[in-house]
């Protein structure tokens, strides 16, 4: 029966402990603004580890195969892959958009039967489509014209250019991969754009 007073006793005083002391302090405290945790949530989907680009065995052979392909491509007016894909792109949603061409990429140009016709075609597939799986939770923000407009335009050019479209995205997967690396890593590498814009 002691027992049960001094249980009573002291759930009674952790009671009015939490009501005279913590509720105020959680009624006072001040709340993030509005939206906040949701962009620094989905911002935080849209970042890749630095590691993932620092692979030389995966660079080299994204270089490599860039390389080999670039002899093939005749034109040298158009591009595929550049600054000209972020107009009007926010920064923070640059990593989006680059999921999204790689995407575009992979599925329309390397798993069609590029991979019979390049070494390392099917390597460097797995490894970008490896890295739009971890940005799966990316979600783009504010309004997707001016994205959904470029990413038209981009797919509009490279079946414009036929065969020779797909060739010329192959050779500019060395682009692709510093502009992903870039646009979706906390640190980018310095001037590592300035290649062929």
């Amino acid at each position: 029966m002691a027992s049960l007073q001094t249980l009573t006793k002291n759930f009674s005083g952790w009671v009015f402990f939490c009501c005279c002391c913590c509720l105020p302090l959680l009624l006072t405290s001040p709340l993030p603004p509005k939206g906040e945790g949701v962009a620094s949530t989905a911002h935080q989907a849209c970042r890749l580890r630095k590691i993932n680009f620092q692979q030389p065995y995966i660079r080299n052979r994204t270089y490599t195969l860039a390389k080999m392909v670039q002899v093939s491509d005749q034109d040298t007016d158009n591009r595929l892959i550049g600054q000209h894909l972020y107009v009007n792109i926010k920064e923070d949603n640059r990593c989006y958009m680059m999921k999204r061409i790689v995407e575009i990429v992979v599925q329309d140009v390397l798993l069609t039967k590029a991979k019979d016709q390049y070494p390392y075609v099917e390597e460097v597939a797995q490894f970008l489509a490896s890295l739009t799986s971890e940005l799966s939770r990316c979600k783009f923000s504010g309004h997707r014209e001016h994205m959904e407009k470029n990413l038209e335009e981009m797919k509009s050019k490279m079946k414009q250019l036929g065969e020779n479209g797909k060739t010329k995205a192959i050779g500019e997967l060395d682009l692709l991969f510093d502009y992903m690396e870039n646009a979706c890593t906390d640190a980018p590498k310095k001037g590592g754009n300035k290649k062929k814009n």
